[in-house]
């Protein structure tokens, strides 16, 4: 007897990666491991994985992973609003997740075959009223603001929101680049929001209206159960196992560290002289492209052959989205010696790799 089985490739049926969203439920975060981050204003800050959020003015908000959150999730994101702030007509706070365009491109957004899609999620807040948020293409050129209703302060609430595929302006299709930015705003000025429910040039954040967190001292902003699918329809929440969500996060961002064991070893090297020891360092998981790295002062790290020595420098060179070369400046080396790159002590030495789109 044969079993015929036939499972949808593509849209809100496929039974794997449906959800678009990378850490939907907040349950990475590689970056801080839960404490709290006051972004700099001007800037994009990534706090938990694949969340940025971009402050027009410091010191407004502080965000941080929470174990506060609705039954069936462990996690979610936290804005507290730091004071009482006004948002000025240009202003923008806004909670951002870029999806790459190798996850985005069958959405076929630009053409006559622009899929629908449907995002969900669940929100909370100190504050009650219309909230706002936007999708917006690579070059910021094209938007979509949306707007849902929190309607009981500080209860969890399950929102979803229908967005036919944009089939005007210039979308990324399968390539490493910026598919789609999905945007929750936590305050917006007037030049940065626009009419909810319809796509239109330029680049706004929020609905026209929306209510801003920043705008109200101590007020808090929860979110988690994000998922972005095709189809008109929210399914429920894809779950994956924590390794695969990790090593999706990993793709874009991830760190090296000696903790919790005592001269943990980063990976070969050898001298190949008095002065100069190079060490390869290669990860599991490929990057979306070559990765800024940074490391902890050389002096955290050690050259372990047959004695150990500290180096006065390191370098980072010869970056793949696979592996890199570090050379290290050392004193009393000798040439040829296998050693291996590693801390002075637990959790001393960390090396830092950075992809994000």
């Amino acid at each position: 007897m044969t079993l015929a089985v036939n499972i949808a490739q593509s849209g809100s049926s496929n039974v794997t990666f449906r959800n678009r969203i990378i850490n939907g439920a907040m349950v990475i975060d590689q970056r801080n491991a839960g404490a709290s981050v006051t972004p700099a204003g001007s800037a994009n800050t990534y706090t938990l994985d694949r969340y940025g959020i971009y402050c027009s003015q410091s010191s407004k908000l502080t965000v941080q992973q929470s174990t506060t959150a609705p039954t069936g999730f462990t996690n979610s994101y936290l804005v507290t609003s730091s004071s009482a702030y006004s948002v000025t007509s240009s202003d923008e706070f806004n909670i951002t997740q870029p999806i790459e365009g190798f996850n985005f491109s069958d959405m076929a957004w630009g053409t006559a075959n622009a899929q629908t899609i449907t995002l969900s999620f669940w929100v909370r807040s100190s504050l009650t009223g219309t909230f706002g948020g936007a999708l917006r293409n690579s070059s910021l050129a094209r938007n979509y603001p949306f707007s849902y209703t929190i309607s009981t302060a500080n209860t969890f609430e399950y929102k979803t929101i229908t967005i036919a595929g944009d089939t005007s302006g210039t979308w990324v299709g399968a390539t490493n680049g910026i598919g789609v930015y999905v945007g929750f705003s936590v305050g917006a000025g007037s030049s940065a929001s626009g009419t909810a429910g319809a796509w239109a040039a330029g680049n706004k954040i929020s609905a026209t209206g929306a209510t801003s967190v920043v705008g109200t001292n101590g007020a808090t902003f929860y979110i988690t159960g994000v998922q972005l699918e095709a189809g008109t329809t929210a399914s429920p929440f894809e779950y994956r196992q924590y390794g695969t969500e990790l090593s999706l996060c990993q793709r874009y961002y991830w760190y090296q560290s000696a903790s919790p064991t005592s001269y943990a070893h980063f990976g070969p090297s050898f001298m190949t002289g008095g002065g100069n020891a190079q060490a390869l360092l290669r990860w599991n998981v490929t990057m979306r492209t070559q990765p800024t790295i940074t490391t902890t002062a050389a002096n955290t790290f050690m050259v372990d052959s047959v004695s150990s020595i500290t180096p006065s420098a390191i370098s980072i060179s010869f970056i793949t989205d696979s592996t890199a070369r570090a050379s290290l400046t050392i004193s009393g080396g000798t040439a040829g010696y296998g050693a291996a790159l590693a801390s002075q002590g637990a959790g001393a030495a960390q090396i830092y790799y950075s992809a994000e789109l």
